[in-house]
């Protein structure tokens, strides 16, 4: 008779001594080939001149440390604009998705599907030319539609997620649609909506890049002047080297918010699941 070890399951098997050195083999041979790419690329950037201090120069200026600033207070400012625009149009058009009247419902499909459809880009351009508005609302504007577009699509499946018992038994309690909709699908759906939530507002932020097609002072923008400008002897890669990271920085901390937001969630009693104690002898009903 065979015994099963504690840690075992019907979907992975515990790997014994060869597979787990041909594992760690795999690793640092994986390890050795990134590290590998990593050295050739520092390689060709040490020999093409890219870290002499001619061409990190100019980011000891003035002028330039605040052009970069201002960038990236322009890049933020269309970012929060776009992201709080883009939640509230969301859900709006998600309401209306669900809603039990269908000229109500084919309405907001129809621009829900609209605007998923159209390019970003396109949008943008068509407000800051057709419609000759500034470049701050006009991507802002093209931001909204899109994103806000797609966030309807995750309230709105979110929303369906949440177990049918669950309204049901809110509408047993002689509760309304709109009171069950806010008091009790959407708090259990945000834990579900919450990634899908920052991965799209991360979109949005890289998006913003688009300002500088049409103008807009942001952070990218920024750094195209710079490299671009001949007095600096086209300092192209410092530039990325020098907006990438920040970049990247912004993106990371939209997931940390993410994450600390659903630990914070889940360690909240409203939010935690009460579990009933078993009758035992004796036991007193409530009302008895």
């Amino acid at each position: 008779m065979t015994r099963s070890t504690p840690h075992a399951t019907a979907l992975y098997d515990i790997p014994g001594p060869a597979t787990r050195k041909r594992h760690f083999l795999y690793g640092v041979a994986g390890t050795a080939v990134i590290a590998g790419v990593i050295a050739w690329v520092i390689h060709l950037l040490f020999d093409t001149g890219q870290f002499t201090s001619q061409k990190w120069t100019p980011f000891t200026y003035k002028g330039i440390q605040e052009l970069l600033l201002r960038g990236l207070g322009n890049t933020l400012k269309a970012f929060a604009y776009a992201a709080v625009l883009s939640l509230v149009l969301g859900a709006v058009l998600a309401v209306g998705r669900l809603s039990d009247h269908r000229p109500v419902r084919w309405i907001s499909t129809v621009l829900v599907e609209f605007f998923r459809a159209m390019p970003v880009l396109v949008m943008i351009f068509f407000v800051f030319v057709a419609l000759r508005v500034q470049p701050l609302p006009a991507l802002v504007t093209g931001l909204t539609l899109y994103n806000g577009s797609v966030l309807a699509e995750v309230f709105r499946t979110g929303v369906n997620s949440v177990e049918r018992g669950q309204r049901e038994a809110a509408y047993a309690l002689g509760m309304r649609k709109t009171q069950v909709t806010v008091h009790v699908l959407a708090p259990q759906a945000v834990r579900a909506m919450l990634p899908t939530i920052i991965s799209q507002l991360v979109v949005a932020l890289k998006d913003t890049s688009l300002g500088y097609l049409i103008t807009y002072e942001e952070f990218l923008h920024a750094g195209k002047l710079i490299a671009s400008n001949l007095d600096y002897d086209l300092p192209f890669i410092p530039v990325v080297m020098v907006i990438s990271p920040i970049y990247i920085g912004m993106c990371m901390l939209l997931s940390w918010c993410a994450t600390w937001a659903s630990r914070r969630q889940r360690r909240n009693p409203k939010t935690e699941a009460t579990g009933a104690s078993t009758a035992g002898q004796g036991a007193v009903l409530p009302g008895a």
